[in-house]
């Protein structure tokens, strides 16, 4: 018998009122326990596909399963104890400390409106402990760095105990042992009953961490795959007009090198 895929999106479809088609008939499917990197570029339909999945955008067409479930009958509520988020940009904190804003991420359990269990409250601490913020529980989020408040953000996603977590662009305003330390704990937060999905623009991270990539280009589906068999010069000369050296260093990590944009400059 098939082991039924974690996430399975089928033949989705998304169109923008004002005509824009973001996501044209994308179709794959994913298994547990595996760090997934999203590529692609800017305007690929990356953002509005993880959207689709959380039940943030309503699809124009197709399907969204999670362990075989199709979540467009799901409230909210029960979509957010499967799937978790961390958003690309932070909006608005609402002067709410580190320790509130990792607790926003047990509310879908709360049987209670406003009160949180002990279970719920050490549940919140050990997470802090585990993603190094502990020290930090009780200072304003807005008052935090770039790479703390990213780790903030992945530990309240992280206590949803979803089983799929989409992170969209972590480390676009890290430097690079920020972009690192991000990227190592999403590697370690993987484990067999939780997959994560990463939607990133550094090819070279994604390579490097993932277990799988997903190309896309104009809003269509281009490769899944090994990172290793999937990103050649060739996919990065069709996905982004770019003239790319891609290798191996001594410890057989792929590299990209982009040299030269080979599409039409439109001044």
């Amino acid at each position: 018998m098939d082991e039924v895929p974690l996430l399975e999106i089928r033949n989705l479809n998304k169109v923008y009122e004002n005509g824009y088609h973001a996501d044209r008939d994308v179709s794959f499917s994913l298994p547990s326990g595996k760090l997934v990197g999203l590529i692609g570029p800017n305007g690929c339909g990356k953002t509005t596909l993880m959207r689709c999945i959380n039940k943030m955008h309503a699809l124009t067409s197709g399907d969204i399963l999670i362990d075989g479930e199709s979540v467009l009958p799901k409230t909210p509520a029960e979509v957010a104890r499967i799937v978790s988020n961390v958003p690309a940009e932070l909006t608005a904190s609402f002067g709410l400390t580190v320790f509130e804003t990792v607790m926003l991420g047990r509310y879908p359990y709360l049987k209670n409106m406003w009160w949180e269990t002990e279970e719920d409250e050490s549940m919140v601490v050990e997470t802090l402990k585990k993603f190094g913020v502990y020290h930090l529980q009780d200072r304003a989020l807005n008052m935090l760095s770039s790479g703390e408040r990213q780790r903030v953000m992945i530990a309240k996603a992280y206590v949803q105990n979803p089983r799929l977590m989409l992170v969209d662009e972590p480390t676009s305003h890290l430097d690079m042992k920020y972009k690192l330390d991000v990227m190592e704990y999403l590697r370690a937060m993987v484990k067999q009953d939780m997959t994560i999905l990463v939607a990133e623009h550094d090819i070279s991270l994604m390579a490097r961490y993932c277990d799988l990539c997903v190309i896309m280009k104009k809003g269509e589906l281009v490769a899944v795959g090994d990172p290793k068999k999937v990103i050649t010069e060739d996919l990065i000369r069709d996905v982004y007009e770019v003239e790319a050296s891609v290798g191996t260093d001594k410890d057989g990590e792929i590299f990209v090198l982009p040299k030269k944009y080979i599409g039409e400059y439109s001044l």
